[in-house]
């Protein structure tokens, strides 16, 4: 069996023009482990995903994938790992068997051997029924679904997702996450995904990396980032920005750790009910009076904001 982890030191990618996509990114990635990649639109994690891939030569640094140098070894690369980019190239006027059964000769195997694989896959991502159809009437969870079957038609030691699930209605989505779950579980797949969508990341990813205008700001498990910001937060809503400013000014001695989001303020804090009193006080005695307080767990979601100063803003979903 190949090696099925991920090194990557001091990885650099820079465009004419001077803009650099990934800057200095350094992570590794366990054999067996999913890895959410995290980021906004544009913060290089689809670059980051294509130098993995070998789709992308680096500009500086290195990068193993399963044991193999993806500059120098990038065949060996690509015979171990399988990828579904977040641009799903799959021809509508295909029928599903067709392009599996083309993908598996491309990677060597002979027709029958292909077709039997493809029976496999469509079963496995749950397409039987839609065996007959030209890809072109699919919606847009089963050409997800097919994209990453033919991912899998090799059957890689290591898979690569870039955002799987982007424009998904919740149900296709939630299809996507039990199937990614079970190729981990069941044959200890190496998954690196790649997702704007926080929830995704919080239910899926063993380990949770952030990118932020190409430099990672975050890496950890995810209970452990959440950890980090504090037991408990005192959610704070205001009716403009100017009176949430100024409530975040006034609450500065309390916590060390305190968020500004438009019109609302987090204060991150222990025993945080037991000290809602003392804070209603320090604002009644500024004439600063929230229209809405509540208290909630950290989320993935107060870790992207602090370390980037945004919140993630994720796709619309398309209609399908």
């Amino acid at each position: 069996m190949a090696e099925r982890d991920i090194r990557v030191k001091g990885l650099s990618k820079s465009y004419k023009g001077g803009v650099t996509a990934v800057d200095d990114v350094s992570f590794s990635v366990e054999s067996g482990q999913i890895f959410g990649f995290l980021g906004p639109n544009g913060a290089g994690k689809s670059t980051t995903v294509k130098i993995l891939t070998t789709l992308a030569l680096p500009t500086s640094g290195e990068a193993m994938v399963g044991g193999y140098d993806v500059v120098s070894e990038a065949a060996q690369v690509r015979q171990i790992a399988g990828v579904a980019l977040q641009e799903i190239g799959i021809d509508p006027l295909m029928k599903p068997m067709e392009l599996l059964t083309l993908q598996g000769q491309l990677f060597g195997a002979g027709r029958q051997a292909a077709k039997n694989r493809g029976e496999e896959l469509l079963e496995l991502v749950q397409l039987t029924g839609a065996v007959d159809r030209r890809v072109g009437t699919y919606s847009g969870g089963m050409r997800r679904r097919l994209d990453l079957a033919l991912a899998l038609v090799h059957r890689p030691e290591i898979l690569f997702l870039d955002e799987p699930t982007t424009g998904l209605d919740p149900a296709s989505r939630r299809d996507v996450w039990r199937e990614v779950r079970r190729l981990n579980r069941e044959f200890g797949m190496t998954i690196f995904l790649t997702t704007q969508y926080l929830e995704e990341a919080d239910e899926l990813a063993d380990i949770v990396a952030i990118i932020d205008k190409g430099s990672l700001v975050a890496q950890g498990k995810p209970a452990a980032l959440k950890a980090e910001m504090g037991t408990e937060a005192i959610n704070l809503r205001f009716g403009d920005n100017e009176q949430a400013q100024a409530a975040r000014e006034k609450l500065a001695d309390i916590s060390t750790d305190i968020q500004l989001d438009r019109q609302m303020v987090r204060l991150y804090i222990n025993q945080a009910a037991q000290k809602v009193p003392f804070v209603m006080q320090q604002l009644q005695a500024n004439d600063l009076q929230p229209s809405e307080l509540t208290l909630t767990q950290p989320t993935l979601d107060d870790v992207f904001l602090k370390v980037t100063g945004e919140r993630l803003q994720a796709e619309t979903v398309e209609a399908i």
